[in-house]
């Protein structure tokens, strides 16, 4: 299946006219320690929507990113994922170098931006990341990482035009791999 089949064909036994809309509001993150990841959370200048206990036994702390419509929760007897193990959660950012500096300037550590020289998305492995942002600044292409305090996960990716189906060709907005694949070349496992 190529990668425009898969951004406009439906889910065999749906049909576009009966589909649901399902959207994304809420991560669970795992913590070990409830207050000190609300003062994270807090200090990333992210909304606090919630922090609501029943008992000693139960809390659950709300905060949403700006500008997001998906919202992250933690806290105590929320989830049994051991503390640390969310990993590449996208923060999805029109400037990483902005996005980086705020979080710098509140002493948060940040990595340098990267890339990956394959075009598509970063590999876990690191055999294709280099140094700096894409080079031609292309949408999708550059990232930086941090985590909290348990070792979650986060990534920045700058994003400054959105994907479409109905792509040119000659797009300059996007990675030309990534203009192949959402035209319907090959997603190499062709």
């Amino acid at each position: 299946m190529s990668g425009t089949e898969m951004l406009s064909k439906p889910v065999a036994g749906t049909s576009q006219a009966g589909t649901v809309d399902m959207t994304l509001e809420v991560i669970v993150i795992p913590v070990s320690d409830v207050d000190r990841a609300k003062r994270f959370y807090g200090h990333l200048g992210w909304r606090l929507d919630i922090d609501y206990a029943a008992g000693n036994d139960y809390r659950v702390i709300q905060f949403t990113p700006p500008g997001s419509a998906c919202s992250v929760i933690f806290g105590k007897n929320v989830t049994a994922a051991a503390p640390g193990s969310l990993q590449g959660l996208h923060l999805i950012v029109s400037d990483i170098e902005s996005a980086r500096g705020d979080l710098l300037r509140r002493g948060i550590p940040v990595s340098e931006p990267f890339h990956d020289a394959g075009g598509i998305f970063h590999h876990v492995s690191g055999e294709s990341l280099r140094h700096g942002p894409n080079p031609q600044r292309k949408s999708y292409a550059s990232y930086a990482s941090f985590s909290d305090p348990d070792g979650n996960g986060w990534l920045f990716q700058e994003v400054t035009a959105r994907l479409s189906p109905g792509l040119e060709a000659g797009d300059t907005s996007f990675t030309p791999e990534l203009v192949k694949v959402v035209r319907g070349g090959t997603t190499g496992k062709d």
